[in-house]
């Protein structure tokens, strides 16, 4: 983000957020010094209220959740996923869900958009909330339940021009501890250590420990995957030209969005990489998807497309199938 990038995000966000603690920490990670980066930053969370979904392990093994075109969070059998849609309650904008917890990204419009971060249990009933400025982005939960992570665009709301900012937060559920922005995290890249003004995070997935995860960073005007470790509170480049990573189910592979064109029409192409090799494969769907792939088992992976979830063999064989009709945000509970 740029200095005068950094302003403007700023003051919308303390204006919007009315001095709330939240608004202030936020202030407060980027400016004070005295805050060591390493440690993460505190951030009040609501008391529990009752939620609307459904009574019981709403997100219970063997299915397969998803959005609707409403925005209302629904799910059918995993094996059937042209069954009926079964409503579970809350409406987001962005959603995700494993081991128990769920995250709801809701846009609160206004003269600036802001978002709630919603977390919620096993059955959907509301835990704790986060009040963010920005429009809601991208959402993951890391296996256990443990971590989430949100993303939200301060400025802009594409990834197609470069004229955006985001703002990218890590919410450990155990401790009650949050990062509003991991921006400041420490940040390797061809070996030393980066220091700029424009570095954006966004796309977090996590690993099995709850502790490395993955993302994308962007400054320079190019893209990288880093690797993250968050005990230690650092990360580090791997490779350029990937967006919005989503780790396999055992770990070892990437999907993600590589840009291929700069035509917004056909910027980007699917691509898997393995991570031991660092080898990528296109995948067969060559229509331009902008959205965090996921996983439907270990050799499938499934995304947005044109107002529906759509899936394609995770290495480069078949055809794009349609999976759910008038869907997005989907999300295989194991």
């Amino acid at each position: 983000m740029t200095p005068s990038g950094r302003l403007t995000a700023l003051l919308a966000a303390v204006a919007v957020l009315g001095g709330t603690a939240a608004g202030y920490t936020a202030w407060a990670a980027r400016r004070a010094p005295s805050i060591p980066v390493t440690a993460p930053v505190t951030v009040p969370v609501t008391a529990p209220a009752p939620g609307t979904a459904a009574e019981g392990g709403a997100t219970g093994a063997g299915r397969l959740l998803f959005r609707t075109a409403g925005g209302q969070v629904a799910g059918v059998p995993r094996g059937v996923p042209s069954a009926a849609p079964v409503p579970l309650g809350p409406t987001c904008n962005r959603f995700s869900t494993a081991g128990g917890t769920s995250i709801c990204l809701v846009a609160r419009p206004g003269a600036l958009t802001t978002t709630d971060a919603v977390v919620l249990d096993r059955s959907l009933r509301e835990t704790r909330r986060i009040k963010l400025a920005g429009i809601p982005n991208r959402a993951r939960v890391s296996p256990s339940g443990r971590m989430v992570s949100w993303t939200v665009f301060v400025t802009g709301d594409s990834y197609s021009d470069g004229k955006f900012s985001t703002w990218t937060g890590i919410l450990d559920t155990r401790t009650g501890y949050a990062v509003t922005n991991i921006e400041d995290i420490p940040l390797t890249l061809n070996g030393r250590r980066h220091h700029a003004p424009d570095v954006n995070y966004w796309g977090v997935t996590f690993a099995a420990d709850d502790n490395r995860f993955y993302a994308t960073v962007a400054t320079g005007g190019k893209t990288y995957l880093v690797e993250g470790d968050y005990g230690r509170w650092r990360a580090r480049a791997l490779r350029e030209n990937v967006e919005c990573p989503s780790l396999s189910p055992d770990g070892t592979r990437l999907v993600f969005k590589k840009r291929v064109s700069s035509d917004p029409r056909r910027m980007w192409r699917l691509h898997l990489l393995e991570l031991s090799t660092m080898r990528e494969t296109p995948l067969a769907e060559t229509a331009n998807v902008d959205d965090q792939a996921a996983w439907l088992d270990d050799r499938t992976v499934m995304y947005a497309k044109g107002g529906d979830v759509w899936s394609v063999p995770a290495d480069g064989s078949g055809v794009p199938a349609p999976l759910v009709r008038g869907a997005s945000s989907p999300v295989a509970v194991r």
